[in-house]
């Protein structure tokens, strides 16, 4: 079992698969991915080394994989990689992190495929609302392939970044969707990365107050499986959904950590919001799983005790979509 010098054990990989996303959210790419996509996908780790990574993480106890991007779905293998995640042997959960711009016509596949989980990022409700913020007219396209993957029977929440000059007036309109609608919705404090200096001043909520909401409704958190994220998940007798909260300027945040992450070139960063990934793309070229293993075993001793978000630090996370958030 991964674990590092404070006692976090670690059943959980996040695993970058393109860094290309083709939104262009206000918080994270305003001006659009500017680099090759071409180039990008070249450099990314083929099927077969996502093999190696997997079953190396797999060997040092990992029980849960998401791919993230970027978006995932702009990889034309991916069928193929979540095949490769899936048959792994210790791999009990196959997640996805997506924008939803494919789902309708792509969810089948991926639950053929071995998908169980499912993370979509929706940022507003309204229609006009969530052009302005992704850029993109496509929020019906999002729900149906929500809808879809609900019928599917697929474990699907969805993510709602905090924004006070954007979607913050318009939250009851989330709250009356969680009633009627299965999903875990969970509301992201928006973070500060390289380039979003500005923007963040500007829209950053914190969500301590919708937490004292929450409970004020009779809302109740419910206990954390240990492979699960980083959210505070609260459920409530009326509703169909539940809520969650996911507060990385909150104090402790870090302390119940049990979450690596590997970018699509194999670094492995072990915080988001680390000064640097640690290369392994040559052990995982090797095809040698458990020289993966032994470099990620020793390169975990480097792990901090938290992030410093908190100071303005921002590490080398130029964009949430280096590395899925």
């Amino acid at each position: 079992m991964l674990q590092d010098n404070f006692g976090r054990r670690f059943y959980y990989l996040r695993l970058s698969v393109t860094d290309v996303c083709n939104f262009r959210c206000n918080y994270c790419l305003p001006d659009g991915y500017q680099c090759d996509p071409s180039v990008e996908r070249e450099n990314s780790l083929s099927v077969a080394e996502v093999g190696t990574v997997v079953r190396a993480f797999a060997t040092l106890g990992t029980e849960k994989i998401r791919l993230t991007g970027g978006e995932p779905s702009l990889r034309r293998d991916l069928v193929q990689l979540i095949e490769k995640v899936s048959s792994t042997d210790g791999i009990r959960r196959v997640a996805i992190t997506t924008n939803g711009y494919k789902l309708p016509s792509c969810i089948d596949a991926w639950h053929s495929a071995g998908l169980d989980r499912l993370n979509v990022s929706i940022d507003s409700l309204d229609r006009a609302q969530f052009h302005r913020i992704t850029g993109h007219d496509k929020l019906h396209k999002v729900l149906a392939g929500i809808d879809r993957a609900l019928a599917l029977g697929i474990d699907t929440k969805v993510n709602a970044v905090l924004l006070r000059e954007h979607n913050l007036a318009s939250l009851s309109q989330f709250m009356h969707w969680v009633r009627e609608t299965p999903v875990s919705l969970r509301f992201i404090e928006l973070m500060r990365t390289g380039d979003n200096r500005d923007f963040f001043a500007s829209n950053h909520v914190a969500g301590a107050d919708i937490e004292r909401h929450l409970l004020a409704e009779g809302w109740e958190l419910v206990p954390r499986e240990r492979d699960a994220g980083p959210a505070r998940e609260y459920a409530h007798r009326d509703y169909a959904g539940r809520i969650g909260l996911i507060t990385p300027y909150s104090k402790d945040f870090c302390k119940s950590c049990n979450r690596l992450r590997m970018s699509a070139q194999g670094k492995m960063h072990l915080c988001l919001f680390a000064s640097a990934g640690i290369d392994l793309r040559e052990a995982i070229r090797s095809g040698d799983h458990e020289l993966v293993a032994a470099q990620v075993r020793s390169a975990l001793s480097g792990k901090q005790a938290s992030h410093l978000l908190e100071s303005g630090y921002t590490g080398a996370t130029r964009n949430l979509a280096m590395l899925g958030g």
